[in-house]
């Protein structure tokens, strides 16, 4: 068989991930603080971005190409619209239960990955902040003259700044101050010191007998229980301090894991004491702080801003909006590119430069306002199923799963898990994730629509909180009970829900709640 060389034309479709695209996949799941990040990255890089304020004035100095201020802001806010840039957020959404969803009529429905690189925004106001999450009337942009309560609170001392007022006066020696200082390094967010003290005597070329008579001196220090090894020994510090720690304490120490499992009958035997001295030292265990370092905790917790807000409208629909306040504003200095591009001195190379940045700011804001409308789509959506929680509660919460949602607003799944991870909902029933909205079907006993999972672990919750000490629901009872309400759940399933939650089984809960009871009668 002879070999030949030979040309074939062939054409074929294929999806090209180009740099443009993946970046519009990444803004799609970004965070507010991420999303803030990487345009105020974008706006240090580009000359041709402003960032800008409610109002949609430039914030810092404009750069307007030589123009006036005024003209060059008016004109830029001007292009923006015209860019489709979100200097100003959306429309405001409804949504009326039974007559479909406003917003999929006016909105392209052909996002169907929101990948695409093309795309024109509607220019609309921002609408009002609402007061859950304003820091204080006049506190707003609206004056430029408010004030922030964070400027006022005083500043947080951490646990080592603590004990290193304490220290000092406490141990007298260099050389022990200087183990206790390689000491304090090693405590955790908790108190508890995490250090083996052979490898911290070797690594300070002390003796081992000298760095634990420096640790008994420390575990003496404020707050109590600091420096502990174990949950035991912090518990035990503690009890001495209040010269509460006689040998039936110290069993019942000793024997924490007992204690956790509620079998009372054996500590009883252990610490050789009898039901009613048990129940005192369980009082008396139960005042004491098993983290002794968390009031110290140090680390700055950042608020959670929604990224859309769902309040009621007229005529029993709802109002979905974004918040202008997750909702970057960016404007497009038009004039600086007409200013540049006339300049007869400009080179080829700055034309060049100038094109690209003009060209990437216009994705920018193309992909930032496509981000914010493929967010709204997806939250109407939700509330749309989801009508009956935000009206009655958790209990009506439906069971719905991503592909329902895709389906809905032809998406792809993959568009809606993106849009819906690690973004936030205000609605009048609380804060919550998107992804709150997304539970598993459970079959009714009696035919009818299914349960959501997150709304039978809430009767659940409900059931074991509500029982008496001496009417605790076993899995059995918790199970004919959901099948007397329609909901066809296995015993290993309810188990399974229990233990997911941090509930105990039912004896364990039957021993806690017969003791707590009777601490309280004394």
């Amino acid at each position: 068989m002879a070999l030949s060389a030979n040309l074939f034309l062939r054409q074929n479709q294929s999806l090209v991930m180009t740099p443009q695209l993946m970046q519009s996949i990444q803004l799609l799941q970004m965070t507010h603080l991420e999303l803030i990040h990487f345009i105020s990255q974008e706006v240090e890089k580009n000359p041709l971005l402003e960032m800008t304020s409610d109002e949609g004035e430039p914030i810092g100095e404009a750069r307007s190409g030589g123009n006036d201020d005024g003209q060059s802001s008016a004109q830029a806010d001007s292009n923006a619209s015209d860019e489709g840039g979100p200097g100003a957020s959306l429309d405001s959404e409804w949504y009326e239960p039974g007559h479909g969803n406003s917003l999929n009529d006016r909105l392209d429905s052909n996002f169907d990955s929101a990948l695409s690189d093309e795309g024109t925004a509607t220019r609309a106001d921002a609408p009002e902040l609402l007061g859950q999450w304003k820091s204080m009337p006049g506190g707003g942009a609206e004056s430029g003259e408010g004030y922030d309560l964070d400027d006022f609170v005083a500043g947080q001392i951490s646990i080592r700044d603590h004990l290193g007022q304490q220290i000092p006066f406490a141990l007298a020696k260099p050389g022990d101050r200087l183990i206790a200082a390689v000491l304090t390094d090693h405590l955790d967010e908790a108190g508890y010191l995490r250090a083996d003290l052979g490898e911290v005597a070797m690594r300070l070329g002390e003796s081992a007998e000298r760095v634990s008579a420096v640790l008994d001196i420390l575990q003496n220090l404020d707050p109590p229980g600091i420096f502990a090894r174990s949950l035991s020994e912090c518990l035990s510090i503690q009890l001495r301090q209040r010269n509460r720690l006689d040998p039936a304490m110290q069993s019942l120490v000793d024997n924490l894991e007992l204690l956790a499992k509620r079998d009372f009958n054996t500590l009883k035997k252990l610490c050789g004491v009898d039901e009613e001295d048990l129940i005192d030292m369980l009082a008396e265990i139960r005042k004491l702080n098993p983290k002794p370092g968390s009031g110290f905790e140090n680390t700055i917790l950042e608020s959670v801003i929604p990224d859309v807000v769902v309040r009621p409208a007229p005529n029993c629909t709802w109002q979905v909006e974004l918040n202008p306040d997750a909702l970057p504003r960016i404007l497009v200095n038009q004039n600086y590119v007409t200013a540049v591009g006339k300049g007869s001195k400009a080179s080829d190379k700055d034309q060049a430069f100038l094109s690209e940045c003009l060209q990437n700011a216009n994705w920018l804001t193309r992909s930032l306002d496509q981000r914010a409308r493929t967010i709204v789509k997806v939250a109407c959506e939700i509330v749309r199923q989801q009508d009956a929680f935000l009206q009655h509660g958790v209990d009506h919460l439906r069971p719905l799963n991503l592909k329902t949602v895709a389906d809905a607003i032809k998406m792809h799944e993959s568009t809606v898990s993106r849009v819906t991870s690690n973004k936030y909902m205000l609605t009048p029933r609380g804060l919550f994730e998107l992804k709150y909205f997304f539970s598993v079907s459970i079959n009714s006993a009696e035919g009818g629509d299914n349960h959501s999972a997150e709304a039978v672990r809430h009767r659940i919750r409900t059931m074991i909180a509500q029982e008496s000490p001496e009417a605790v629901l076993s899995d059995d009872d918790i199970v004919h009970t959901l099948k007397s309400a329609g909901v066809d759940l296995a015993r290993r399933t309810v188990a399974k829900y229990r233990e997911a939650m941090n509930i105990p089984s039912s004896v364990q809960r039957r021993r806690e709640k017969r003791a707590i009871a009777k601490v309280a009668a004394i």
